[in-house]
């Protein structure tokens, strides 16, 4: 519920209505007595949340720079993820490099996932307090200084502590771009910007591999990180030169009283939002005054709410302020603390569960293929040059599924709006989940099974990693964007718990992923792992029917007015 009703405006609007309006509920029509800002297509679709009239409000930004902020950003996601799990095909090289066993090699990457979850208890906090900006340039420059360290490196404890600063560095990556979508997309535009985020994050760990197996066997795995750190210093100016601060202050309906003098331009336009009055001098009077009235009292009732138009849609911009390392916070310390309680409070939430254990166990399904690539293939005579090739698949899965996920979850809340009388709810997208659990399970099957009976590997890869690269790409994006319009006030602290679950358990997957494959073969892991998958994804269906009393037991909760 991001339209930041007063109580007597949501008592009457359910009662027109007839439903029950909680935090996700979103109403993309004009009532009979209450209009909204549209967009200025043909569609005239309502926004939410609703823009202030100020200019330097991100949702108001013109197009040119909510594009140059969100590619900022996601260069930004691209570069701290390309690192971390681009090790897969040098595992050889760092067997040969440190004299340690395969498995402790794969320790390399499973510490940075670890590490990379809990990091953002630190990142979100900051980013809450202070804005999104300083996080973004802080954490690149440790990621730096790590990618630095690691080309250096001559021993095994000197690399892991490298591998684990990079960690810290890259937590940002997992958390902070959903938020930045959140700070200037409106509802009806988040599905298909949270696929670019999960393409763009789950992107950067498919291409390095690609990159990282051919300059190892050409210029040395030590010039990848090299390459990572020129990549990171571009990416930090494009953050100085190119990302204005996001986080804005949306006035909640108690706060409007506070400074009553402070609510419209004086170009705002006003009409009266009730039915047509009819053309004479004492309407035309009721109208004037009207038009004066403030916005506190506009507010008080529905039966007196006029239609404001935004002077300021698509022609805002940031300001200086929004430029500085940081913003101002007259109590950081509160707020840091709260960020620190937030994301533990949230893991009690059913929905936040729900779409942990999706995206976790989905994006576990990508990190197997990149844990056994060379398990499977390097015995069968491929070079770390192939082997990096053979993500290419994944990464054209991943186009796939950006192609299709989004613009098909945002088609399937619309159809279902519209069929719910231009009433939306956050689990009116869960549909939009049912193709690509099929296609996630036929893509395990075919690389597990390809795996062990040797198949070709044109099959394995062609079909098998294609499917995961279109899953990974679409299944979290569905289920996180789910629980960011349940609760998207804590959208930040939301991806913070997002993460922990998701690398816990992908840490615990790469400690026990290579012996296992090699006792038992790689259908049980990978199938288990699968049939997991399948499991969370199953229980939308309960979501699906249940997601709305879910949010009744949190309506009061005060994350919904942070």
């Amino acid at each position: 519920m991001e339209m930041n009703y007063s109580s007597r405006e949501l008592r009457e609007l359910e009662n027109e209505l007839g439903t029950e309006i909680l935090p996700g509920t979103e109403i993309m029509r004009d009532t009979g007595t209450h209009h909204f800002v549209k967009t200025g297509d043909k569609n005239h679709r309502v926004l939410v949340p609703q823009p202030s009239t100020d200019k330097n409000d991100p949702l108001n930004w013109s197009l040119k720079w909510k594009l140059i902020t969100i590619i900022s950003a996601s260069i930004v996601t691209f570069t701290q993820g390309f690192g971390p799990l681009a090790l897969a095909p040098m595992f050889e090289d760092y067997v040969k490099e440190f004299d340690c066993t395969l498995a402790q090699a794969v320790q390399f990457t499973g510490v940075p996932i670890l590490i990379l979850g809990f990091s953002n208890f630190l990142w979100v906090p900051i980013s809450t307090s202070f804005g999104r900006r300083p996080v973004y340039l802080a954490s690149q420059l440790i990621c730096l200084a790590s990618c630095i360290w690691r080309a250096k490196a001559t021993t095994y404890n000197s690399f892991m502590g490298a591998c684990a600063l990079n960690g810290v560095g890259a937590g940002p990556a997992e958390t902070i771009q959903p938020a930045v979508i959140a700070d200037i997309f409106f509802l009806h535009d988040r599905g298909k910007w949270n696929t670019l985020y999960w393409v763009v994050y789950m992107g950067s760990l498919m291409v390095g591999p690609i990159v990282s197996g051919p300059m190892a066997l050409t210029v040395g795995w030590r010039n990848f990180w090299w390459l990572n750190v020129a990549i990171l210093a571009f990416s930090f100016l494009l953050v100085v030169f190119g990302f204005p601060e996001t986080r804005w202050h949306r006035v909640h309906p108690g706060e409007k009283t506070a400074s009553p003098s402070s609510v419209s331009p004086p170009n705002e336009k006003v009409a009266p939002s009730t039915q047509p009055a009819v053309e004479n001098n004492a309407d035309k009077s009721a109208v004037s005054a009207q038009e004066d009235v403030s916005q506190v009292e506009r507010t008080a009732s529905l039966t007196q709410v006029l239609t404001v138009d935004d002077p300021w849609l698509g022609r805002g911009g940031p300001k200086k302020l929004q430029w500085a390392l940081f913003q101002p916070n007259a109590h950081p310390f509160k707020s840091i603390l709260m960020d620190l309680w937030i994301p533990w409070k949230l893991m009690c939430f059913p929905i936040v569960q729900f779409a942990s254990f999706v995206v976790s166990w989905s994006c576990s399904s990508f990190l197997t293929l990149n844990l056994t690539q060379t398990q499977a293939f390097a015995p069968r005579g491929f070079t770390s040059l192939q082997i990096g090739f053979m993500n290419f698949a994944i990464l054209i899965g991943a186009m796939i599924g950006l192609a299709t996920a989004g613009p098909l979850s945002d088609w399937v809340s619309d159809y279902f709006t519209r069929r719910n009388n231009g009433i939306r709810e956050p689990e009116m997208r869960l549909a939009a989940m049912i193709p690509y659990v099929v296609i996630m399970y036929l893509g395990n099957i075919i690389v597990s099974v390809g795996y062990d009976n040797k198949w070709p590997w044109e099959a394995i890869v062609v079909i098998g990693f294609t499917c995961a690269g279109i899953q990974v790409a679409a299944l979290p994006s569905i289920a996180s964007t789910y629980a960011v319009d349940s609760y998207k006030p804590v959208a930040g602290s939301l991806f913070v718990s997002i993460t922990v679950n998701k690398n816990v358990w992908g840490y615990g997957f790469s400690k026990f992923i290579t012996n296992w494959a090699e006792e038992d073969g790689f259908v049980p892991p990978i199938m288990t792992n699968a049939s997991l998958i399948l499991l969370w994804c199953l229980f939308g269906i309960l979501f699906w029917y249940k997601g709305k009393t879910f949010r009744r037991w949190s309506k009061n909760s005060s994350m919904h007015l942070l």
